[in-house]
């Protein structure tokens, strides 16, 4: 595993290889953009090992079923999560992605997760840990950020997987910071029934405080797009300039009871 001192901060491209191997976890195809997607371009760049994993295809995410059913958009957001990803390495095409269940030929549906999915969902997701052997691994927290289920559940699923690790690699949750809230809030939908969304991160917990700017925010927003069926509304309704200011920052803390 790759050192990182219990003091260092990761605030710009520079500091994100001393992440090493990145693996992500999440809930639905665009998570892992909103969230990481400057960590992971930054860290592919720097010629780090990236792996994405996507539990869902998302196929309950739109407003409009009657145009989106979901196989069909399902079907669309596992081709955007594709272009994605290329987006944010456009010459080399080297971050990998996989959709959790696609090893046993399953499909987990979008809204349904649950925290304790079943020995065979954490075995899968261990063996994937396993092979890839990250030295970071990024997900939720257990408030999900929003509250949503599928993040809370996520969140299990990764403790649980890392707790089967001889050798556990660090673990760091998605938080927004107060002044992101202040400024961004009505960008995310509450889905919360424990209180806890939004519940703002502390400057001083942080271990990525990454702001981004410059052609990597670009890259950023260009992979945004790539998943249009989740963005282009999003994005209209704010406009360009503010959407932007929205996706420039990227925080994350230690889960709480694990090294760093």
């Amino acid at each position: 595993m790759t050192a990182m001192t219990d003091t260092r901060i990761v605030r710009t491209p520079a500091d994100v290889p001393a992440l090493g191997t990145v693996l992500g976890v999440w809930a639905h195809p665009d998570d892992e953009l909103y969230l990481s997607g400057g960590v992971l371009a930054a860290a592919v760049a720097a010629g780090r090992r990236v792996v994405v994993v996507t539990a869902t295809r998302g196929e309950h995410g739109t407003d409009d079923p009657d145009r989106w059913p979901p196989d069909r958009l399902a079907a669309e957001r596992s081709r955007e999560i594709v272009a994605s990803l290329t987006a944010l390495d456009p010459y080399l095409d080297r971050i990998e992605h996989r959709f959790l269940g696609d090893a046993r030929g399953l499909c987990h549906l979008d809204g349904a997760l649950v925290a304790d999915p079943g020995d065979e969902t954490v075995d899968e997701l261990a063996a994937i840990v396993a092979e890839v052997a990250p030295d970071t691994v990024l997900t939720f927290g257990p408030d999900g950020i929003t509250g949503h289920r599928d993040h809370r559940a996520v969140s299990a699923w990764t403790d649980r997987a890392l707790d089967r690790m001889p050798t556990a690699p660090r673990l760091l949750h998605a938080v927004v910071t107060e002044s992101w809230v202040r400024a961004f809030a009505e960008f995310l939908e509450p889905m919360d029934d424990a209180g806890d969304a939004f519940a703002p991160c502390p400057r001083e917990e942080l271990v990525v405080d990454f702001e981004l700017a410059g052609e990597l925010l670009d890259r950023k927003v260009a992979a945004l797009r790539a998943q249009a069926t989740q963005t282009a509304g999003l994005e209209a309704a704010a406009g360009a300039d503010r959407y932007r200011a929205s996706v420039a920052g990227e925080y994350f803390r230690p889960a709480p009871g694990r090294s760093w």
